[in-house]
């Protein structure tokens, strides 16, 4: 099992879950935070302080927002950031790009990669 970031996310990136995650495996992109799911040791830390109640174990996402599981992965593809597993957010794996999901979603989308 690991834990997921879905659409509630989307523009608020309040950050909480970063501060509590004990392995650092919450990343940064430009409209919403992701796990990168190979290193998240299902602590449940993240899912217990997020503001909007956006983090769920995979199993247990809601119906319409499953894509958000496949979406928090991709996101360390070589197609978005091309990360993989980075070991730890930092300052290096912070990006303005998002998953197709959330940039194609309404509302703000993020400016160009730095």
């Amino acid at each position: 099992m690991t834990y997921v970031i879905a659409s509630t996310c989307i523009d608020v990136k309040d950050g909480a879950c970063q501060d509590v995650c004990p392995v650092e495996c919450i990343y940064e992109g430009g409209r919403m935070m992701y796990i990168q799911p190979d290193e998240c040791i299902d602590c449940g830390l993240c899912l217990s302080v997020c503001p909007v109640e956006a983090i769920y174990a995979e199993e247990d996402l809601p119906a319409s927002e499953r894509a958000f599981g496949s979406a928090n992965a991709e996101f360390f593809g070589p197609a978005i950031t091309g990360w993989g597993s980075p070991g730890g957010a930092d300052a290096r794996h912070i990006s303005a790009r998002d998953h197709p999901l959330v940039a194609a979603r309404p509302g703000s989308p993020a400016p160009h990669d730095k």
